[in-house]
């Protein structure tokens, strides 16, 4: 008999709680059905709408509220994007930085702003002085990191954006002594960029440093016959005769 007793005993409890916890979401049902009636009461001229036809209206109201808000946070971002440039065309990379913040927080997959984003963090980190006297300059490399990870997120967004694999070239060249990672990024480059001449000089500088001669030989050869700059085609020239004088001495 007590085993019996304990039984019912067990299952009222079980009933008990089972009503409490269909009590407690029934009550976040209603308060999430309160919230989203007061909510289109809001947007409702004629308050909580009663008729099939109010409610349709009142979503109507609040898609069209919704578009535009959409339509005003992409706009924000083509603003700070606006802003970004005209602050690199006067220097101002430092609050450039700051305003393409912004524009990749309202546009984080356009590659545009990280292009720009690569520009201002390479040329801040060139002007990063270690006033400190610490010995190390770590906001130098914390800048060249950004500018390097921003230009691979442009070229990530979009392959054919020729523009980041360009600057991130000019970054491994000139700043970062990885010339062996430029030349992907270069010949990618000059795939669609045929007659750049001054991607065709830092391809053959990275065939160069990496002591790629005969391909660095090849570049300059194509570059004597195509460039009409005097100053670009004797460049070539005597460039040609050095690597001339490393392959055959």
């Amino acid at each position: 008999m007590k085993i019996k007793k304990d039984l019912i005993t067990g299952i009222t409890v079980l009933v008990i709680i089972a009503f409490a916890m269909g009590g407690i979401i029934l009550y976040q049902l209603n308060k999430s059905r309160n919230t989203l009636a007061a909510r289109i009461a809001e947007i409702s001229a004629a308050g909580t709408p009663q008729s099939i036809e109010e409610l349709r209206s009142a979503i109507a109201v609040y898609e069209d509220q919704i578009e535009q808000h959409i339509k005003d946070v992409a706009q924000t971002g083509v603003y700070w994007k606006i802003l970004a440039t005209r602050l690199q065309d006067r220097g101002l990379h430092n609050e450039a930085l700051e305003a393409l913040e912004r524009a990749v927080y309202y546009a984080p997959e356009d590659p545009a702003p990280y292009y720009l984003t690569g520009v201002s963090a390479g040329i801040v980190a060139k002007s990063s002085l270690d006033f400190a006297g610490a010995g190390g300059n770590s906001a130098r490399s914390r800048y060249f990191d950004l500018a390097e990870s921003a230009y691979l997120r442009a070229i990530a967004l979009d392959e054919r954006y020729a523009r980041p694999r360009y600057g991130l070239s000019v970054l491994y060249l000139f700043e970062l002594n990885r010339p062996e990672d430029a030349i992907p990024h270069l010949s990618r480059y000059l795939e669609t960029q045929t007659r750049d001449v001054d991607a065709m000089f830092l391809l053959a500088r990275a065939y160069y440093m990496t002591e790629r001669y005969e391909e660095s030989l090849a570049l300059y050869d194509r570059i004597i016959p195509l460039t009409r700059d005097t100053v670009k085609r004797a460049e070539a020239e005597r460039n040609k005769e050095t690597v001339l004088g490393l392959l055959y001495g």
